[in-house]
């Protein structure tokens, strides 16, 4: 079986400048991917107190574990945060994933929205993406994009589809873990 590959995710801003570099994440091998999952080609990643990088290059230390998504062809991504309480998704609206070895890329385009353990959610920094809309003059196609991947975004997550499914979260989290502590042994 193909081993968890090590990767790294770097987020964008649209003027190309770096925004956020997850430096330690693991990808989870197609064959260990629940069967929608696989067919939606999804890239799920889990990392856990990996540093982190700010565009100012400075560097923190992720306190809770989280498992991230990406599918193909979304304006969104999607990142389950394994807090005390539960899980907890923060979700970027953001490009489609592009990926060159083992450099995992994408433009965040400021609008979150965040689900709490409870189910409520909250759209956030629309303040922001109207800020950087006129900064960086973000085209027609672009405005579109956003909108339309927070709409699928929010859709998905009122319907409860993939993937804000709580136990197939903790599951990819355990199974690394679980793979993870065996290596080390």
């Amino acid at each position: 079986m193909e081993p968890y590959r090590h990767c790294v995710i770097k987020s964008f801003k649209h003027n190309g400048h770096i925004h956020r570099i997850w430096q330690q994440n693991w990808l989870v091998p197609d064959e260990l991917l629940d069967e929608q999952h696989k067919a939606e080609s999804i890239k799920v990643l889990i990392n856990r107190q990996t540093p982190i990088q700010e565009s100012d290059g400075k560097i923190w230390i992720s306190r809770v574990p989280a498992v991230s998504f990406f599918i193909p062809g979304q304006w969104f991504n999607v990142v389950a945060l394994l807090e005390d309480g539960g899980v907890r998704y923060y979700c970027n609206i953001a490009s489609p994933l592009y990926i060159q070895g083992d450099v995992l890329t994408y433009i965040d385009y400021d609008l979150d929205v965040i689900r709490t353990v409870d189910g409520g959610r909250t759209v956030v920094d629309q303040d922001e993406y109207e800020m950087h809309k006129a900064a960086y003059h973000y085209p027609k196609m672009v405005e579109e994009k956003v909108h339309e991947g927070l709409d699928a975004l929010l859709k998905r997550m009122d319907q409860g589809q993939s993937p804000f499914q709580d136990k197939l979260v903790l599951k990819y989290y355990e199974d690394w873990l679980k793979r993870s502590e065996e290596v080390e042994q």
